[in-house]
């Protein structure tokens, strides 16, 4: 896991995800699934905080690819323990996404 420190940030969303195999390669997922996005983890080795401005996408396809086995959502889903945004889960993707209120 990569960790990249980001200052200053107001908009920051994602997961908050236990720690473990899926937390690993999800973190990898989201890292390729957002190349143009600033991303800071933070790894407390029982739970792993993962933000950028604006927010995150994770696609099902990058999971199965990394694994290199089926994968559904909802396995991230068990091990999504919280984030900050808001969220939008799919069959094909889970995003977190920073929406200002007016």
């Amino acid at each position: 896991m990569t960790t990249t420190p980001v200052h200053g940030m107001s908009n920051l969303a994602g997961p908050l995800l236990r720690g473990g195999d899926i937390s690993v390669v999800a973190v990898e997922a989201i890292e390729r699934d957002n190349p143009e996005k600033e991303i800071r983890v933070h790894d407390h080795r029982t739970y792993v905080r993962v933000e950028a401005e604006g927010g995150l996408v994770i696609r099902r396809r990058t999971m199965e690819q990394l694994l290199g086995r089926a994968f559904s959502m909802q396995e991230l889903e068990v091990n999504l323990t919280g984030y900050s945004g808001q969220i939008e889960t799919h069959d094909e993707y889970m995003r977190w996404y920073f929406m200002k209120q007016s």
